[in-house]
């Protein structure tokens, strides 16, 4: 059974166990579908190696649009991971994105969907990587789920404290400026995971592209969770 799959069979049970990640009103708010895929042809290399310009470019599209947040990526084919040696390997580079982003303005608050734990935390401060990312686990009936939040600003991780109690809908984070979340245009990088290993503060966002059907047993659609597919799309 892929991932999804199995949490989906979790919120049919108990659809009101899920909560928001970002406050966001699906009947009036709008999202701008961003595509980061070689079929957009606004991306070109020199703009998104810029962090200054790339910025401007989201920032730009979700005002002429007047769209609260950007949204995109599971499982989408990306060019833009070239900006980064982290993402290139010897044997394949790494340009599939694993989870779904949120782009939107830095300061903006951050959610637990769901009841939990923090599992762990990191500062993963290199050009490219996640910054300040949390983990959390939460405990579904017999599910273990994992949930990823990269990109914060680094006043999210103070406080924190491994095992700490988390309440569904309870403020975890705020979005960090490019100069504290891995030199991005400010967003939220969420992801889930039914086994993340002995990972601590850290698990890959982004894949290799031929591992793309074993990724699919692993990590289940953010949307099931964000439930934005009813919202307005610029």
């Amino acid at each position: 059974m892929l991932a999804t799959e199995k949490l989906a069979a979790y919120i049919k049970v108990h659809p009101g166990a899920i909560g928001k990640v970002v406050d966001f009103d699906v009947k009036s708010d709008k999202l701008y579908p961003f595509d980061f895929t070689a079929a957009n042809a606004e991306l070109t290399s020199e703009m998104v190696a810029d962090t200054e310009a790339f910025s401007q470019w989201i920032k730009q599209k979700l005002s002429d649009n007047n769209a609260s947040y950007g949204i995109g990526g599971y499982m989408e084919h990306r060019t833009i991971y070239n900006r980064s040696a982290l993402f290139d390997t010897d044997d394949e580079p790494r340009r599939l994105h694993l989870g779904v982003d949120i782009w939107g303005n830095a300061g903006t608050p951050v959610y637990s969907p769901l009841a939990g734990t923090v599992h762990s935390f990191a500062d993963n401060d290199n050009f490219g990587d996640y910054g300040p990312t949390i983990i959390l686990q939460h405990h579904l009936d017999g599910l273990t789920l994992y949930s990823l939040y990269g990109h914060l600003s680094r006043a999210s991780l103070v406080k924190l404290q491994i095992s700490q109690s988390i309440s569904i809908n309870q403020q975890i984070a705020t979005l960090g400026h490019a100069t504290e979340n891995g030199h991005w245009p400010p967003h939220l990088h969420f992801q889930l995971m039914l086994d993340i290993g002995d990972a601590r503060g850290d698990y890959p966002g982004v894949g290799q592209y031929s591992r793309k059907a074993e990724y699919l047993g692993n990590i289940p659609d953010p949307e099931l969770i964000l439930q934005f597919a009813d919202a307005n799309k610029a």
